[in-house]
């Protein structure tokens, strides 16, 4: 079988699972969606990078003495209701932004198996769709309790909890204040820590 180092070599039309996508070897990041390889957006802005090092810092401080561990991408996240899964059954690898999990056992060497307990997602230009839409629903079908949206250009923050097996919105935060995290009691973030000159 040749070593496959190029998005070319591969058939997009074909369904994959987490075994194939381990024997890659690609410069580009993908995600695997129910079987179907998704390429992800070129390199991330200046603006989504400043984002993203926010949040991962203030959450990384405010976890600093919990169980709950906090990572940002490139960190595969297998998506499977069927826990421990063997990699030929799994069809889903996700690269969330920013994402936290509270149950060690879900970690190993590789990630990330099973839903993480809060997805964030930085929304670029030309992918909006698929974290408003695509993300939103696989997230939701894999209870993932909480899923923030986070877009840079309106500096808003959408956030969704998970109830009854769908997301209920729970607030845009577009003005300094707090953003709290219903996942995790007591832990919030200041709109002004993340925003205030991006």
């Amino acid at each position: 079988m040749p070593l496959i180092t190029s998005l070319s070599q591969l058939d997009l039309s074909k369904n994959y699972t987490y075994a194939d996508y381990l024997t890659w070897q690609l410069t580009d990041w993908v995600e695997l969606i129910k079987g179907k390889i998704r390429p992800m957006s070129p390199a991330p802005r200046v603006v989504h990078q400043r984002l993203s090092s926010r949040f991962m810092g203030i959450i990384y401080a405010q976890l600093a003495h919990q169980s709950c561990e906090v990572f940002h991408a490139p960190f595969d996240v297998r998506l499977s209701k069927a826990t421990p899964n063997g990699d030929a059954q799994i069809t889903t690898v996700v690269q969330p932004d920013i994402c936290v999990v509270c149950d060690p056992s879900k970690l190993d060497e590789k990630g990330c198996l099973g839903a993480p307990d809060w997805i964030i997602e930085i929304v670029s230009p030309g992918n909006a769709s698929h974290d408003t839409k695509s993300k939103f629903d696989l997230y939701e079908e894999n209870g993932v309790p909480e899923y923030w949206i986070v877009f840079p250009g309106e500096k808003t923050v959408s956030v969704f909890v998970l109830h009854e097996g769908r997301y209920q919105p729970r607030g845009d935060y577009y003005t300094p204040g707090l953003i709290p995290a219903h996942t995790l009691p007591e832990f919030g973030i200041e709109w002004a820590e993340v925003f205030e000159g991006v």
